[in-house]
């Protein structure tokens, strides 16, 4: 397993990535990538955090909006992901 996602630093610009604890901080990670994200970097959360972890992340979240928390419901529960390879 990889020790940290393979998504853009300019996501979490305001943390120092040498020492960020991608696993304790995955709640910020996914709400980044979530909001602001690639297709790839998506994929990368899912492989790393699990559909699980997002989905609960995705419960909790103040702040995530309304609409970004129904796509990414739907976006994750759906084949489009796995679809949408390359």
């Amino acid at each position: 397993m990889n020790l940290r996602p393979d998504i853009s630093g300019t996501l979490l610009w305001e943390y120092d990535l040498t020492v960020f604890n991608w696993d304790k901080s995955y709640k910020i990670v996914i709400e980044r990538v979530l909001e602001r994200g690639n297709l790839p970097e998506w994929k990368e959360i899912v492989l790393f955090y699990g559909k699980e972890k997002i989905l609960e992340t995705i419960e909790w979240s103040a702040q995530l909006r309304k609409q970004d928390k129904d796509f990414s419901r739907f976006f994750l529960q759906s084949d489009f992901l796995h679809a949408a390879s390359g």
